[in-house]
């Protein structure tokens, strides 16, 4: 039903609801509420955060950028389409400055109206024509390989010790020496992998060492599993989250700046912090590789030579250089949850009952009071 409304919505052109605003798209995800409007300004818009505004159930989103400018194969434009979600696209910073939060917005056609006047036009793309754009984009990535290749080694002149050196950590409240270690961050995905490794018994199983990054421990908390760690800015960490007892990391940037401390004092929560360039994605997986643990399961992350465009080039590079240093112990939930299968085969069962069977008609046969027993009654019935 509400698909179909979503459509009517794009057949007439024309609709109003109240606006929701912020440069920032993951900061305004958890502000959202069913039939809002989004309005944001994210130039090539990811899958990642397409899926958050998909699952928030946004009525329209107004992107005062281009949701897919070219330079890449940025999917989030195409998800909200084939979700039903119309876009306006490129309305102009001036329109976004001035749209008000929590304010009632209107769109008519390609024309977004706010206090009884125009304040912006943009674009409305069709699926067929950002299909097209994608092919374009895709080849266009060659360019940006090079790119990418030259970020990354600036990157490792400029932050050597991303490599060579350990980082300086606190005392880590569980052992993470030997055991397997799943670090979930909220992306691509992730909903899915996390229901897969529960459902196929490598959880209860092989009880890993849980880590969620940021929003990753709301993400284990959907499922029903408790963090043992969070590690992040704690920018998009829920307060359930933060109460459900795991040690809380705050991610510093070189030279001590921790952002996430900030809001953690104010609510009065202990935590303790892990200084370290790269992404707080990044120093998750160091932090168990240099505890000694037996494998990284990665839940969320990026896998896609587009998934790591979206991430930022910075993002990009440091990511890619820590996968190399603990690619030795690294793998993705995918992998594990298509491998790990402990379900019972009903062939394998049926043989385990026959084979019961059998073994109690053995021993009514070789057994004396058995045997007497089965005689009395054969003799009772009269056969």
């Amino acid at each position: 039903m509400r698909l179909r409304r979503r459509e009517s919505h794009i057949n007439v052109g024309s609709f109003k609801a109240t606006a929701r605003v912020d440069r920032r798209t993951k900061n305004l995800i958890p502000r959202l509420r069913s039939g809002d409007i989004a309005v944001i300004q994210h130039e090539d818009l990811d899958r990642v955060a397409a899926q958050g505004l998909v699952s928030a159930r946004v009525s329209a989103v107004l992107n005062a950028s281009q949701s897919l400018s070219g330079k890449y194969p940025a999917q989030g434009a195409l998800v909200l389409l084939k979700s039903g979600i119309p876009l306006i696209d490129g309305i102009g910073v001036s329109a976004f400055n001035n749209i008000r939060e929590g304010e009632a917005v209107t769109v008519v056609k390609d024309k977004v109206f706010f206090d009884d006047r125009q304040v912006g036009k943009g674009v409305r793309p069709t699926i067929v024509e950002l299909e097209r754009r994608l092919e374009l984009a895709r080849e266009a990535v060659r360019e940006q390989l090079g790119e990418f290749a030259t970020n990354t080694l600036q990157y490792l002149a400029d932050e050597p010790e991303l490599i060579t050196d350990d980082l300086d950590l606190p005392e880590i409240s569980s052992s993470l020496a030997q055991r397997q270690v799943l670090v979930v961050v909220r992306g691509i995905d992730y909903r899915e992998d996390l229901s897969t490794l529960k459902r196929s018994g490598y959880v209860s199983e092989m009880r890993p060492v849980l880590i969620g990054v940021d929003g990753g421990a709301d993400a284990l908390l959907e499922v029903g599993l408790t963090p043992d760690l969070i590690l992040g800015d704690f920018d998009s960490v829920s307060r359930e989250a933060l109460d459900c007892g795991a040690q809380l990391l705050v991610h510093a940037y070189p030279g001590g700046v921790a952002p996430g401390a900030t809001r953690l004092e104010r609510l009065g929560f202990d935590y303790s912090v892990v200084e370290g360039v790269g992404t707080s994605e990044d120093i998750a997986m160091r932090i168990a590789f240099e505890e000694s643990a037996e494998l990284i399961v990665l839940v969320g992350s990026h896998t896609s030579m587009a998934d790591f465009f979206d991430k930022g080039r910075r993002g990009m590079a440091s990511t890619f250089l820590t996968r190399m240093k603990v690619s030795s112990i690294l793998v993705d939930a995918k992998g594990v949850g298509r491998l790990y299968r402990t379900q019972v085969r009903k062939r394998d069962l049926a043989l385990l009952v026959l084979s019961a069977i059998f073994t109690l008609a053995v021993i009514a046969v070789v057994t004396e009071p058995v045997r007497l027993l089965l005689r009395t009654l054969w003799l009772n019935l009269g056969m």
